[in-house]
């Protein structure tokens, strides 16, 4: 018997998935609960070589927010 992965949280279904790789249902469980969270921005692909600096540097920036918290 499955779980019902629409009460599992985020961890307990993304664990679930590590343990039982070859579960396609509780795959698309999980890629559906992420994207649903994600940012619908859209952003402009960087024209130039300081907008590429300027994004990587806006990566790093939120990583290292990330870490701390």
């Amino acid at each position: 018997m499955k779980p019902s992965f629409e009460s599992m949280t985020k961890a307990e279904l993304r664990a679930y998935l590590v343990d039982h790789p070859n579960d396609q249902e509780a795959f698309y469980a999980f890629v559906d609960r992420y994207t649903s969270d994600a940012s619908s921005e859209i952003y402009d692909m960087p024209q130039s070589s300081v907008e590429v600096e300027e994004v990587a540097a806006l990566i790093r920036q939120k990583i290292e927010q990330a870490k701390a918290s």
